[in-house]
């Protein structure tokens, strides 16, 4: 039987529609795990100083596409608000943790930022949206190759990706309005304070990775010295370097 048509007339429209709904659920998702993130902020403000993140950085979290950043087996999760595998035995942060590490960093429009571990590309997506220009290292080379790829697919023509040790920054590209290091070190690595501005700010974890660990803000004074505040207890993987060929 031939269709009428009416019939292909609404075949049509259901198709056109179809995305749009989609689109929609992972919107409003997205607007849940803000609202928990907001939520969230305001338990642990005490702690944190921020008990409430900017509007700049809520925006930031409510658009980019996490389940994008994801493997396709936990997309279901992933705006849930915790930390999911990523695969190479990484996994993706927190939505909490990478928006308080956010606002933390305090970017604004004309600055450039560096990250410390790509990972999933998610964190470096977030800050593109707030900064002129993020450049962002992967010592684990399949990760930092994914992440390009998918950071250049979804139209982040400001962020570079390099793969290599994180520990040596980017010199060439320094110095930087603010820093932020997604992996635990035992102390700031000198050459990454050496990148930031006078007046830059750093959020790095720092611990062993199997003790505690705690998520630390370093601002860089006029004259060069370094302030620390100490924020929240957290857990990362460990800071890796390059080895040395034997």
């Amino acid at each position: 039987m031939r269709p009428t048509l009416a019939s292909a007339l609404l075949l049509l429209a259901m198709m056109r529609v179809e995305p749009s709904i989609a689109q929609d659920a992972r919107a409003a998702e997205r607007a849940r795990m803000v609202e928990e993130i907001a939520a969230m902020a305001r338990e642990t403000g005490a702690e944190t100083g921020r008990p409430r993140f900017s509007d700049a950085v809520m925006a930031a979290i409510g658009k980019v596409q996490r389940h994008r950043f994801v493997p396709a087996r936990v997309q279901g999760s992933a705006y849930e608000n915790r930390p999911l595998p990523i695969g190479e035995g990484q996994t993706i942060s927190q939505p909490y943790i990478v928006a308080l590490m956010t606002d933390l960093l305090d970017a604004k429009p004309g600055d450039t930022v560096l990250e410390i571990g790509t990972g999933s590309g998610y964190q470096a997506a977030v800050l593109a949206e707030l900064a002129a220009k993020v450049y962002t290292i992967e010592i684990v080379a399949p990760l930092g190759k994914r992440a390009a790829q998918l950071l250049g697919e979804l139209g982040y023509r400001n962020v570079s990706v390099r793969v290599g040790d994180g520990y040596k920054g980017w010199p060439e590209a320094a110095p930087f309005d603010s820093i932020v290091v997604t992996a635990a070190a035992a102390e700031p690595p000198k050459p990454l304070l050496d990148q930031l501005k006078p007046g830059g700010r750093m959020v790095i974890p720092i611990g062993a990775s199997a003790g505690v660990q705690e998520l630390v803000l370093f601002e860089k004074l006029p004259d060069g010295g370094v302030t620390a505040r100490r924020t929240l207890p957290v857990r990362f993987v460990p800071f890796t370097r390059e080895r040395a060929p034997r």
